[in-house]
């Protein structure tokens, strides 16, 4: 066995419901660090929403973000790698929303920031500063990483499918579980992406990577991983493709599964 490597998505599975790491879990990601099992963060979130959890970085100090489009150092607030979608492929996708759902609401996710159109409503509290403009066009700077998009006059469960099949194999659309969400990248482009070429950068084979995840943006990164965790809290789709149910994100689900790993590892590791 090679080196072996753990990926996590955040919310829903390595945090608990509050957004917090638990104890446990942070004495997990401690003891695999020190057993030279490497842990990345695999999120949809932001560079702004890792902050919060930026001390549990272990080792690299890097975290996977906005569903793969991201490779960000929280430490010094850089981006390392980027998968961003360019202005005239977002313009053409919003045109296509309008045009197919009445009262879509854009907004996107940029290494430089937030910004939005005006009738885009966010659960999150939006950062003093964000561009705002009545057409999502008008405030691009070339750097999308993610395309958000919320329709109040689609089902929340129907939105996402919609959205995929309106934009077909121009992008990826993804459901990280907000509420009436799409969530738009690149072709290309999602966790599974991400995390194999940031293990293949490490000479870690698929076949020595442990993935947990627990929404259906995270299938891509479990169908590549040798091994497929999913807390037992996660989306019925996610339940049905792994290879291991562990408990869930509120009882500590992959610290279980670390502890387990180092116990496991080699004795020179422990």
């Amino acid at each position: 066995m090679g080196r072996r490597l753990v990926a996590t998505d955040l919310d829903g599975t390595l945090l608990r419901g509050d957004g917090s790491i638990s104890p446990r879990t942070a004495r997990a990601l401690r003891a695999a660090h020190e057993a030279d099992i490497d842990v990345v963060f695999v999120t949809a979130r932001p560079p702004r929403w890792i902050d919060a959890v930026a001390h549990a970085v272990a080792g690299h100090g890097v975290v996977i973000c906005l569903n793969g489009a991201l490779v960000y150092e929280p430490g010094t607030g850089t981006v390392l790698q980027a998968d961003l979608m360019p202005d005239p492929l977002v313009a053409t996708l919003a045109t296509d929303l309008r045009r197919a759902f009445r009262g879509v609401a854009l907004a996107a996710e940029r290494p430089t920031g937030f910004a939005a159109e005006s009738g885009f409503t966010s659960s999150h509290p939006v950062p003093d500063g964000s561009p705002v403009a009545p057409r999502i066009e008008d405030v691009l700077d070339g750097r999308t990483g993610k395309l958000l998009a919320r329709c109040a006059a689609v089902q929340d469960e129907a939105f996402v499918a919609a959205v995929a099949e309106t934009l077909g194999d121009r992008a990826v659309v993804a459901d990280s579980g907000a509420a009436g969400l799409a969530e738009i990248s690149a072709p290309g482009v999602t966790k599974g992406m991400a995390l194999a070429r940031w293990a293949a950068a490490r000479g870690v084979a698929a076949q020595d990577v442990w993935a947990f995840g627990d929404m259906p943006n995270d299938l891509p990164m479990l169908a590549w991983a040798g091994r497929a965790v999913a807390v037992a809290n996660a989306h019925e789709s996610v339940l049905a493709a792994v290879d291991e149910i562990c408990p869930s994100n509120e009882d500590d689900g992959v610290a279980h599964v670390l502890e387990g790993l180092v116990r496991a590892a080699p004795p020179g590791r422990r």
